[in-house]
């Protein structure tokens, strides 16, 4: 065969080996969990600190930066199939494309996306050795770097949504592409508290699928998220605000680049530059904490599944003085997980939209027991779920039937705490707003005995002023 035909034939090969690893695989970490699983087996006895340093060389997420902190990957390890290398090499690596797709990307069970590469590194930082009792290096690989580049660009996020929640294979951003989105911070987040669990192990993991499956696999019991182990992905927000210093965080971004400079061989900053690059960076700090850790996780509208709007929504003018409490009644359970959440939401929608004529799901924000909020109308669009006060509030739901019985602890916390801060803080709630049950202005037994009576005890409920 001429020299021609070979190279025809073998490209022709490459590609089949790709869409069968395309076929094999998702872009749900469960897949890619799998395939971690694969990699295992396939080197029986591995620890998991070499399997890491082999998904990194195949990936190829390896710099000068990189190698400062974990050295060279293995380039001795065991052969892996040309499916599984693949789709590792597809996987993993972090870009977005110039059409706003996000790939390096997977979809957890928790419903929230995350970047693979800053998990798999801080990770791999946690397994180093420790320097004084410390990790070493651990922020800088997993949040440092990009937090400083947005710190520049003066951006934070955005989120996006698959092509498919089932089976999902392409993420597309929902807004135009910044440096650091939210499944970077995200990953990030991830990386660091799985670095620091390991590192704080007094015996190293046995494997590192077993790891990932119990931090993004954990099914959760009736209680939800009240009963749950404490370091899983669902409470990624709350563990990585207990745990962050913003002081440090700053103190890391500056070093990163520092250290960047150094590695390209540029010059040491004026004393100048440095002052003026803490002071942004203490900033973008700041909004980096009410964005990612006072705000609740939000899932949007095209994550569970939602028909667009009917008609044309009317803007609400920002910001509002009230927040309403509801609960659904019917769905009458609380729902566990982000499948039956995204479920209950449909029906929620179907029902408001085709037995009542109404334009759109009537609530602002839902609280599912799964550990996150669901964006309804949002926080832009008049609602339908308070008759006469949809202009001056919010309507925010708890899915559940709570006349007799209270919803899970984390999810009142997300809308007593978090929530409102979110809404104070992004300038959507005034600082004094006035929380009311959906009864006290309507003639309605909503939004249950049982919650009604707890939320009477919160800040900032207020009486209907006669």
């Amino acid at each position: 065969m001429e020299t021609g035909g070979w190279k025809r034939t073998l490209a022709l090969v490459m590609v089949l080996v790709g869409t069968y690893a395309e076929a094999l695989f998702s872009r749900h970490m469960d897949d890619f969990i799998e395939a971690v699983k694969q990699v295992e087996d396939g080197s029986p006895g591995s620890e998991p600190l070499a399997v890491l340093r082999m998904l990194r060389q195949v990936a190829g997420v390896d710099d000068a930066f990189i190698r400062h902190f974990l050295g060279n990957p293995d380039s001795g390890r065991p052969e892996m199939s040309p499916s599984l290398s693949a789709y590792i090499s597809k996987a993993v690596p972090h870009r977005v494309t110039e059409s706003s797709e996000e790939e390096g990307v997977v979809l957890t069970s928790d419903g929230t996306t995350v970047a693979l590469a800053p998990l798999l590194l801080g990770i791999e930082a946690g397994l180093q050795p420790k320097t004084a009792g410390r990790v070493r290096s651990l922020y800088q690989l997993t949040l440092a770097k990009d937090l400083e580049s947005a710190a520049v660009t003066q951006r934070l996020g955005p989120d996006g949504c698959w092509d498919n929640v089932t089976s999902p294979q392409v993420f597309t951003l929902l807004e135009s592409p910044s440096v650091l989105t939210t499944a970077q911070v995200y990953g990030g987040m991830d990386g660091v508290l799985l670095g620091m669990e390991v590192s704080a192990q007094s015996q190293r993991p046995m494997k590192l699928s077993s790891l990932l499956t119990e931090y993004y696999s954990r099914k959760l019991g009736s209680e939800g998220l009240d009963g749950a182990p404490p370091i899983i992905s669902r409470r990624r927000r709350e563990n990585f605000k207990g745990l962050l210093v913003p002081q440090i965080l700053e103190r890391q971004l500056v070093k990163s680049v520092e250290l960047q400079r150094s590695l390209e061989g540029r010059p040491k900053m004026a004393v100048k530059t440095k002052k003026q690059l803490r002071a942004v960076v203490k900033e973008r700090i700041k909004e980096f904490v009410h964005k990612y850790m006072d705000c609740p996780p939000i899932i949007p509208r095209c994550m569970w599944g939602a028909e667009p709007y009917r008609g044309t929504p009317t803007n609400l003018s920002l910001p509002l003085s009230f927040m309403y409490i509801h609960h659904t009644h019917t769905p009458g359970q609380p729902c566990l997980t982000f499948q039956q959440c995204s479920a209950d939401m449909r029906s929620m929608q179907r029902f408001h939209q085709d037995d009542r004529g109404w334009d759109d799901i009537g609530y602002s924000f839902v609280a599912g027991s799964d550990g996150n909020i669901y964006e309804g109308r949002g926080w832009l669009w008049r609602g339908a779920h308070t008759l006469g006060h949809n202009s001056i509030g919010y309507g925010v739901s708890f899915i559940g039937d709570y006349a007799s019985t209270l919803p899970s602890q984390h999810a009142m916390g997300l809308v007593r705490d978090q929530l409102a801060s979110c809404a104070i803080g992004g300038g959507r709630l005034v600082a004094t707003f006035t929380l009311q049950g959906h009864r006290q202005v309507v003639n309605t037994s909503c939004p249950g005995d049982a919650l009604y009576n707890e939320i009477r005890g919160w800040g900032h409920y207020g009486e209907v002023k006669k």
